[in-house]
């Protein structure tokens, strides 16, 4: 089993970040100095990842035109002697073979991954959702990969997460294989009280076999009329093995405001160009309340 492709779902609408995100794509708002997108790609391909498809819909050819090469913009990058900021260029538009296809009906997570069945074919494949940014020693979508390969299964990536708000998640029950992995036999999306099987949540990273498709073929819509990614691996973990693991790293949320500034000023003050000025910078206001 060996992962070299994976799908990044970013068609949704951004309707939490408006109004930034009325003509602007939600993955092309800069962390920075680099679009959110960006770092998920990074990430890809930091873990071995060769080819990744992106999920878009009408509106984000923005993605697309990012992710390839510039020539006018890098001439003059070339002849002002910018040889920093011609690097970066050209390094965004060869970190992997990017390929598009768009969700054409906004059906839900599930129907986005399905939109990757032939992109996939008959080989297992990463899925890391747009607006969730993680930032580890070991790229988190590598963590899962080797779970998945070493067990031959399905993986999804867990945290905890309070019990309080487990109700805005996937609850996943599990049952200890090894240190920081499980073995998964149910999950439910966003549970009530009664449903909740454990504090493990699904955040945004997984490692799926083509499995997935033919369950999601014929998934009647659940959770807000949608067809939804979570009740596709309640029934493939009934039939396949499925393994979480309790990845070692930080997520933001950067699909809602609050999660988006937590990444900007984390990754801000860890920038050289930026941090020593921020951490000052937030003192002196810190000072002044």
């Amino acid at each position: 089993m060996k992962v070299r492709k994976a799908v990044i779902p970013a068609a949704g609408l951004g309707t939490r970040m408006l109004p930034a995100t009325k003509t602007v794509p939600k993955e092309m708002l800069p962390l920075v100095d680099k679009p959110a997108i960006q770092y998920i790609i990074e990430e890809a391909a930091a873990a071995g990842i060769e080819d990744i498809l992106v999920v878009t819909n009408r509106a984000k050819s923005a993605m697309d035109d990012y992710f390839d090469y510039y020539p006018e913009l890098e001439t003059r990058l070339l002849q002002s002697g910018k040889d920093r900021e011609l690097t970066e260029v050209r390094r965004a538009a060869d970190l992997a073979n990017i390929f598009y296809v768009r969700q054409k009906e906004t059906k839900g997570l599930g129907h986005a991954i399905w939109r990757a069945k032939r992109f996939v074919g008959d080989e297992p494949f990463a899925v890391l959702l747009g607006d969730d940014i993680m930032r580890s020693k070991k790229p988190v979508v590598k963590q899962l990969i080797e779970a998945a390969e070493r067990y031959e299964a399905s993986a999804v990536g867990v945290q905890q997460v309070g019990l309080d708000v487990i109700s805005k998640y996937c609850s996943v029950k599990v049952k200890p294989l090894e240190e920081r992995i499980f073995d998964v036999s149910d999950l439910v999306e966003k549970p009530r009280p009664e449903q909740v099987f454990s504090n493990y949540a699904i955040l945004g990273r997984y490692v799926l076999t083509p499995g997935i498709f033919d369950v999601l073929e014929n998934l009647t819509p659940g959770y807000g009329g949608e067809i939804q990614l979570t009740d596709g691996l309640s029934e493939l973990c009934k039939k396949e093995k499925m393994v979480a693991v309790d990845f070692e790293g930080k997520r933001y949320d950067t699909g809602n405001l609050k999660g988006f500034l937590e990444a900007t000023i984390d990754f801000a003050m860890d920038h050289p160009e930026t941090g020593k000025w921020l951490k000052r910078f937030l003192k002196d206001k810190a000072k002044a309340l």
